[in-house]
């Protein structure tokens, strides 16, 4: 019976070894695994490059905030080239103006029904205009939030009998919104203006 006592007692003990070394083994696998999930994040934050072939350096992977600058600029370049081109085609005007649309709050929708019933895009439909828009500057000011932002730019009319350069003046704000298919930048422009636009020259064209 004793023999018998001291097997259980064994096995007992052997099990609780197995148990302790098993949970151990667990808990520094797990350790291990998180370590090189951060180790393999570091290394991606990282860029080896070469001092002159001799040493290596590494450098710090520059923070996507850091390039908000340059999207910001192509935000606001891109509502104004889709807002401003135009063809003679309905479905064209719409689609551009539908883009650009969801760039900005309901300033951009007000300034669109203006144009509207003005009678724009029917005498651009009606009398084949041809509208492009060439962006001169864009200047920005981060320093306080939403970030203003001035637009400078020359549009190119095209008639049938001229050529007309008018300037293009506005000026707004950004403030930071989540990323769309729609909105891949992130910003949306808000009490955006058109500051000046006024024709610098007219040219006529040939007739053939």
């Amino acid at each position: 019976m004793k023999k018998i006592f001291d097997i259980q007692r064994k096995f007992r003990f052997t099990v609780y070894v197995l148990l302790i070394v098993s949970l151990v083994t667990i808990g520094v696998s797990s350790y291990i695994f998180v370590l090189s999930v951060k180790m393999v994040e570091l290394s991606k934050q990282k860029i080896y490059v070469l001092d002159n072939g001799k040493s290596l350096l590494v450098a710090l992977r520059e923070d996507i905030s850091e390039n908000r600058d340059a999207e910001a600029r192509d935000h606001v370049k891109r509502f104004h080239e889709l807002f401003f081109t135009l063809e003679p085609d309905k479905y064209y005007i719409e689609n551009n103006v539908r883009e650009a649309l969801y760039l900005a709050d309901r300033s951009a929708m007000e300034q669109y029904r203006d144009f509207k019933e003005n009678n724009l895009y029917n005498q651009v439909i009606a009398s084949d205009i041809s509208m492009t828009l060439q962006t001169d500057s864009i200047t920005l000011d981060f320093s306080s939030y939403p970030y203003r932002f001035s637009f400078i730019g020359k549009q190119k009319i095209v008639r049938k009998s001229n050529i007309t350069i008018r300037n293009l003046k506005t000026s707004g704000f950004l403030r930071n919104i989540s990323r769309t298919d729609n909105n891949p930048h992130g910003f949306l422009m808000e009490d955006w203006r058109i500051v000046e636009n006024k024709d610098l020259e007219t040219i006529k064209r040939k007739s053939f």
